[in-house]
């Protein structure tokens, strides 16, 4: 059994400690945001943040996530009170980025840790920081044109009221296990 705080919730999961985290937050907790890509750590679709810092769930054992504090994309824009969405998910709506939109909660995980660290990020910087993460699609102007106007949101203190709760997991197809 491993205890692990996800998205502001503690949680118990009972899967080995050696099982990728992508897998315990896909398969044991049923949050489908975080994507398998490669397996290898090279992609990013499969980025989560570790304690703030953007991370790759594939490669990362889930004992080395006990007792932190893992952030997914469905917890990404979590407030205290009331579910909002991060600068960088209202930026992406905004901007029509998605194309496929298979890598873009781990685009989105990224460009969340590089505004947290660098609050008017130069395109430089915006290119270094989301380096890691690939698109097959080829939004990468797209993807910089939101990382730009999300960090005017969040400069400007702006958030988006979501409507769904983001602790709540979306049943797989054909329903979650009994």
């Amino acid at each position: 059994m491993v205890e692990l705080e996800i998205n502001g919730v503690e949680r118990r999961i009972d899967m080995p400690p050696d099982t990728p985290l992508l897998w315990a937050i896909r398969d044991g907790l049923h949050l489908a945001g975080t994507k398998f890509g490669c397996g290898m750590g090279l992609c990013g679709a499969c980025t989560v943040h570790l304690d703030g810092q953007p991370i790759r769930s594939c490669i990362t054992p889930l004992s080395t996530a006990a007792g932190h504090r893992i952030t997914t994309i469905e917890g990404l824009g979590h407030g205290s009170d009331i579910a909002t969405l991060h600068p960088a998910q209202q930026a992406w709506i905004e901007g029509s980025v998605a194309q496929c939109g298979y890598c873009q909660s781990g685009q989105i995980m990224s460009a969340a840790a590089l505004l947290d660290s660098n609050p008017d990020p130069s395109d430089d910087d915006i290119d270094r920081a989301l380096s890691g993460n690939l698109c097959r699609c080829g939004t990468y102007p797209r993807i910089r044109a939101a990382v730009r106007r999300a960090a005017e949101l969040k400069r400007r203190g702006e958030r988006v009221v979501q409507t769904w709760d983001p602790n709540v997991a979306v049943a797989p197809l054909g329903g979650l296990p009994a």
